[in-house]
């Protein structure tokens, strides 16, 4: 089993910092609960970046062309 990490962050806004203690404390939870929740669904979602990647390695579908190609068929209709 892997040993959780910690991490730090610095000069947060007070605003910022004002806004996250009270969510946490609407989800009755403590700052280090909420954040390290929020944390880990942020880590759980891809980045655009990500997905694009993804999907440029699938094979198959129609290509770029045939793809203009309908959407001009349906606008000239």
């Amino acid at each position: 089993m892997a040993v959780a990490k910690a991490i730090q962050i610095r000069d947060v806004p007070d605003a910022a910092h004002a806004v996250l203690r009270a969510r946490a404390a609407a989800a009755g939870m403590s700052m280090s609960e909420y954040l390290r929740a929020e944390l880990i669904a942020l880590a759980s979602r891809p980045t655009v970046a990500e997905v694009l990647t993804r999907a440029n390695r699938r094979a198959g579908g129609p290509s770029t062309g045939a793809i203009l190609d309908a959407i001009h068929d349906g606008r000239d209709r």
